[in-house]
């Protein structure tokens, strides 16, 4: 139990927070999105476009149930929420944070869902896929954390804190 896990929506930081937290703790950083690529010889959009979506979210359920690692920081992509065992096993060896960001947020960092292999089923909007996404972010969460107007640092900051007081919280339960 003492990995962390960041969940939320692509362009929300998962990464970019993870690998500063990662360097802050003292713990590595696992993108999974990486080894997917690694193991599959493809971008994500590549596997999706050419195996379809639930191949690539069998792949990314696979991948990430069978991440095993000890004081790490790991970033999986936003679609790992629809992937049960994925997700059991998440909650199993670490703590699950919620990145959270407004959809406007999220909407001006992300340019170009498609190209960055986003799980779009056809004709389906970003918005409606961040309406569909929240309640599963919201259903997993050990740990939430809005980033909505802060920078990279002050992000790192409240989560460092919100970790801090949910191991102390734990403790005295």
């Amino acid at each position: 139990m003492n990995n962390v896990i960041f969940i939320g929506m692509p362009a929300v930081g998962k990464s970019t927070v993870g690998v500063v937290t990662a360097k802050r703790m003292g713990y590595r950083f696992i993108d999974t999105d990486l080894l997917i690529q690694e193991q599959e010889g493809m971008l994500l959009r590549e596997i999706i476009a050419r195996r379809g979506i639930e191949a690539f979210l069998a792949i990314e359920d696979r991948t990430n149930a069978g991440v095993e690692a000890e004081k790490a920081v790991i970033a999986p992509g936003g679609s790992v929420i629809y992937c049960e065992n994925a997700m059991k096993h998440y909650k199993e060896i670490g703590k699950v944070v919620y990145l959270q960001a407004s959809f406007e947020t999220i909407n001006n960092r992300l340019k170009n869902a498609k190209n960055r292999g986003v799980v779009l089923k056809e004709g389906q909007t970003l918005k409606e896929l961040y309406k569909e996404r929240v309640p599963f972010f919201e259903k997993y969460a050990d740990i939430t954390v809005c980033e909505d107007g802060y920078d990279l640092g002050e992000t790192v900051e409240h989560v460092l804190e919100a970790i801090k007081q949910n191991i102390e919280k734990n403790i005295t339960d």
